[in-house]
């Protein structure tokens, strides 16, 4: 029997809206992971908390207010997906990063721009879902250990009352024990026989003149035990058993209509769209050749962030409200090549400014998630303890820096190839050391790299 969810619509609303975070908490928290970048960081800040306020407002008013959608301007590797994700993630809002261009590309064949909406809702759908499964887990758990039992030890068949209380005391006594040993694990590669269903294919999908169309059924749902999901008998540990049946006591408690109610509602009240590429497809000429007029793809994006009623497998879905953040180098082309209609509806524009050595040392050391601690948590599993002196990480920046400016500049992502040529060797040899722990100064990262930087073109070939 499916379980209500527990929590209400309204309650969904609240807390996938920022309701809780203040601007500069919103601000604070993206300071954690994002170097510099203060007035984008502002500017999504101040979308996540209209949201907050739009739903205190009555019915009728707040459905006319549309989100303020944000164009952000800048080169690659400064942090404008890094701040969107972590926006999303703040509240737990369904984002999806697409590239506009894709929809430029002649090949890209049976994708259309509404796609992105069906893709977000697929997104919501799955977190929703594996919420609820968090809450209901305990639960499912308890089911899962009650029908191992049985296997393990049948129910009593009816008897005299005499012998049945006799017998029952007997019963419950085992059970128990049984119970003792299954939850330390004892009984983990004992064989049992359960029933088991083999993963049902993923739907149908349908070529038509407006893309790829999904097919609301699974061929299960249609005829049941076609193509695998035929039950049958066989034996596993049980261990394994729990697994399987765990997943089967989720699916059971789980109403997935009332999931897919919620996700869609939570797309609508609190998606975000991060629209990357934005200047690969400004022009208003029409495309020649091997691309798609970019005009062409700019109208067809438009009713999408306007605000229109797109049909998924998971019912309509309104794009009124959903956050769409384009973002663009625009080095060649400029926000204003873009059609008007579009830029209306990108009305706040901040630009996201390059890096540089000083800011490439804190992307290092500072975040929570900073590339100097990634590495020593990954040598620690070694065994090994790694320390980074402060000159080595001073050398390491300036080289990143320096290979920005003589070759293609792609900011922060450049410390990831440098680092991998510095941490080349020790990863390579961590689990056969013997001395257990490391200092990385200046010599060691200019030893690594001295060949590559000194050759122009191996550098450009290597970093």
């Amino acid at each position: 029997m499916a379980i209500a969810l527990p929590e209400s619509l309204e309650k969904i609303k609240k807390k996938h809206g920022g309701a809780e975070l203040t601007p500069k908490e919103i601000v604070a928290e993206l300071d954690k992971y994002i170097i510099k970048q203060k007035a984008a960081k502002k500017a999504v800040a101040i979308a996540l908390r209209n949201r907050y306020r739009r739903q205190k407002l009555p019915p009728e008013l707040a459905d006319e207010i549309a989100p303020k959608n944000i164009l952000m301007i800048g080169p690659t590797g400064v942090g404008k997906t890094e701040i969107s994700r972590r926006l999303a993630k703040l509240t737990s809002s369904p984002f999806l990063k697409i590239e506009a261009s894709k929809f430029t590309e002649v090949g890209y064949v049976g994708r259309d721009v509404e796609s992105m909406i069906r893709d977000l809702v697929r997104i919501s759908v799955d977190m929703v879902k594996q919420e609820q499964i968090a809450v209901i887990r305990e639960k499912a758990l308890r089911n899962v250990e009650e029908k191992i039992l049985d296997i393990l030890l049948p129910p009593l068949r009816r008897q005299s009352p005499d012998q049945a209380q006799e017998e029952m005391e007997r019963f419950k006594q085992t059970r128990e024990k049984l119970r003792k040993q299954f939850r330390q694990g004892a009984l983990d590669d004992r064989l049992i026989e359960i029933e088991t269903r083999e993963k049902t294919a993923s739907p149908f999908e349908i070529f038509s003149s407006s893309g790829v169309e999904e097919i609301g059924i699974h061929i299960q749902e249609m005829i049941p035990g076609l193509m695998g999901g035929k039950p049958k008998r066989r034996k596993v540990k049980v261990s394994e058993a729990k697994e399987y049946l765990l997943e089967d006591e989720q699916q059971r408690l789980i109403d997935m209509d009332q999931v897919n109610r919620l996700a869609v509602e939570r797309v609508e009240h609190s998606g975000i769209i991060f629209l990357d590429e934005v200047d690969k497809i400004s022009g208003r000429e029409s495309g020649h050749g091997p691309e798609v007029s970019r005009e062409g793809v700019q109208r067809d994006l438009l009713p999408i962030v306007e605000g229109t009623t797109v049909n998924t497998r998971y019912g309509l879905v309104r794009t009124d409200h959903v956050l769409f953040i384009g973002a663009g180098a625009f080095n060649v082309a400029k926000p204003s090549d873009l059609i008007p209609e579009l830029q209306g509806r990108f009305p706040i524009r901040v630009e996201l400014t390059s890096l540089d050595k000083n800011d490439f040392i804190r992307i290092l050391t500072e975040p929570e998630n900073a590339l100097i601690k990634q590495y020593e948590a990954l040598m620690v599993t070694e065994g090994l303890r790694v320390e980074f002196a402060q000159d080595a990480i001073e050398e390491i920046a300036e080289i990143a820096e320096k290979v920005n400016e003589t070759t293609e500049n792609i900011g922060a992502r450049r410390l990831h190839t440098v680092m991998e040529k510095v941490m080349e060797e020790i990863s390579f040899s961590a689990p056969d050391m013997k001395k257990k722990k490391i200092t990385i100064d200046k010599k060691y990262v200019q030893k690594q790299l001295k060949d590559i930087v000194k050759d122009e073109d191996l550098s450009r070939f290597i970093l």
